[in-house]
């Protein structure tokens, strides 16, 4: 779209409607203009290959198959087609002038209860899990069937959805994509294709490749009066028909994404119920690799994509990024056999956040000291203590209830085969050979992973969680050498550790902790 139309379309008096303000939304392929009632989605002239919407007829066409496709699940919010017409002042959605573009016309829902953002502010239940897996279950039971869409279930079709993928990441290799993980992702994927043909063709066979949805992830589900699932596929077929299982991993590894591992868990449970289809387990793993690898790669198109400013591409590196560690770890995860991780260090060493980045590559069960002291004390994790050394909810006594606690639900965990991370401190050598002594009742391998870094950069980590205020945790740099003076040495004789030097860039540090696999105890 031409910057012209973009700033005439910004003017509400380019619209046949009362509206305050007029907000601006850009994605990879479409313009969005929100008014105070509603919105105006006019797609982008752009060919990918996959989508080309280069003419007006290609776009007037989409349009209308979007407004048809998604009325299947949003019948009230999908409204119509509107043309975008010359005016004087440039362009607008009303009069008699010449016809430019056109537009999806759709009632705009709360933001607010939009459910990326209600995920965001910790404001999802079970409840809400299962009502979505309902609307899912119901659509995908009731979804076209014919023999022309069966084919989109055939490992031909699959193995080429796949090769388009990597075709299209090899212009972002080393921009969002490392050569190592890109091969590693497809060496898995050929693998996986190769030797499991027979369940793509049992999935054919048993009816599941459906005239799904293609694009069921938070930012497109609405809980307000009712559960709105918006914005399917609707300009190319071969991304639409599919397994319903493909359709479903993709809100599975979105909340993965978002760091609901357990309302991901409560999502297929419930669906699984509903349908009956307990089989679609065998192939899940594959389709959520899939669907974290195309994510990483849509994210990545917005990278070149001229009208998106250099914050937005950030944003979008970041989490193309990330959607590909996601992928990566799919994949490490398949086959790990149960293990205990301990993440030890003085405050600000940074050890949570290798806690918590392996526990989401890798899918691993994340027990804080920190959540777990806030949740004992009844306090909300971000609640402020600024109890002194060894005082209030850090006392010792507190602090000894905080462990007996973590360790029980690590044996909960780690007895029904599922690995476990404990993050604390762990200052105390006969807490971490308790660890080892829990490990090696239950069987399962034991790492510990101490962290490090430069004094300096633990003084900065501590002064700028402080400032913001919206960490779980409470250490502070005036604590420090407390702590430090309290902490027992780890002894060579009796611990098998590794140090991680967490002043490295994140990726590197994470590098030494990824292969769990080696240098574990059992």
């Amino acid at each position: 779209m031409e910057p012209r139309y973009l700033d005439a379309l910004l003017d509400p008096a380019a619209y046949d409607e009362e509206t305050a303000s007029v907000a601006l939304i850009q994605t990879h392929v479409s313009v969005l203009f929100l008014t105070d009632r509603f919105v105006y989605k006019i797609k982008k002239p752009v060919d990918f290959g996959f989508l080309n919407f280069l003419t007006l007829d290609r776009r007037r066409f989409y349009c209308e198959e979007e407004v048809r496709l998604n009325r299947r699940l949003c019948p009230g919010m999908y409204l119509g087609v509107v043309e975008v017409r010359e005016s004087p002042a440039g362009v607008c959605l009303f009069g008699e002038g010449a016809v430019v573009d056109y537009a999806v016309k759709m009632k705009r829902l709360p933001a607010g209860r939009m459910l990326d953002q209600l995920l965001e502010q910790d404001a999802v239940g079970e409840d809400d899990m299962r009502g979505i897996a309902r609307i899912i279950a119901d659509f995908h039971l009731h979804a076209e069937q014919s023999k022309e869409i069966d084919t989109y279930g055939s490992l031909e079709v699959i193995r080429r959805n796949w090769s388009e993928n990597f075709l299209q990441m090899e212009p972002f290799l080393s921009r969002t994509l490392s050569r190592t993980d890109f091969q590693v992702i497809r060496a898995w994927v050929e693998r996986f294709m190769a030797g499991h043909g027979e369940l793509f063709a049992e999935r054919v066979a048993n009816g599941f490749i459906r005239d799904c949805d293609g694009d069921i992830h938070s930012e497109n589900i609405c809980l307000a009066d009712r559960v709105y699932i918006f914005d399917c596929i609707e300009f190319n077929a071969r991304f639409r028909f599919s397994d319903t299982a493909a359709d479903l991993a993709f809100l599975l590894m979105d909340l993965e994404y978002r760091g609901r591992r357990d309302l991901a868990e409560v999502l297929l449970q419930e669906y699984c119920k509903l349908t009956g289809d307990c089989g679609m387990t065998k192939v899940l793993d594959f389709y959520r690799v899939y669907r974290s690898f195309v994510r990483g790669k849509v994210e990545s198109f917005r990278l070149d994509d001229p009208q998106i400013d250099e914050r937005g591409k950030d944003f979008a590196r970041q989490s193309a990024r990330r959607h590909f560690r996601l992928a990566r770890g799919y994949i490490r995860r398949r086959g790990l056999s149960p293990v205990l991780v301990v993440f030890s260090g003085l405050m600000g060493a940074g050890k949570s956040t290798l806690a918590r980045e392996l526990s989401f590559e890798l899918g691993l069960e994340l027990l804080s000291s920190d959540m777990l002291r806030k949740e004992l004390a009844g306090l909300s994790k971000t609640s402020r203590c600024h109890d002194r050394y060894n005082q209030g909810i850090y006392s010792r006594e507190f602090t000894r209830d905080t462990y007996r606690e973590m360790f029980r639900r690590a044996e909960e965990t780690l007895a029904v085969g599922r690995s476990v991370i404990m993050d604390a401190s762990f200052s105390r050598s006969a807490d971490r050979s308790a660890a080892v002594d829990l490990a090696r009742r239950l069987g399962v391998r034991f790492c510990l992973f101490h962290a490090w870094c430069p004094e300096e950069v633990s003084r900065e980590r501590l002064e700028e969680r402080e400032a913001e205020g919206s960490d779980v945790s409470d250490g502070r740099w005036a604590l420090f050498s407390r702590q430090k003076n309290d902490f027992e040495s780890l002894d060579p004789q009796r611990e098998n550790w590794v140090e991680i030097d967490t002043s490295l860039p994140l990726e590197e540090s994470l590098g030494r902790v990824l292969p769990i696999e080696e240098g574990c105890e059992t």
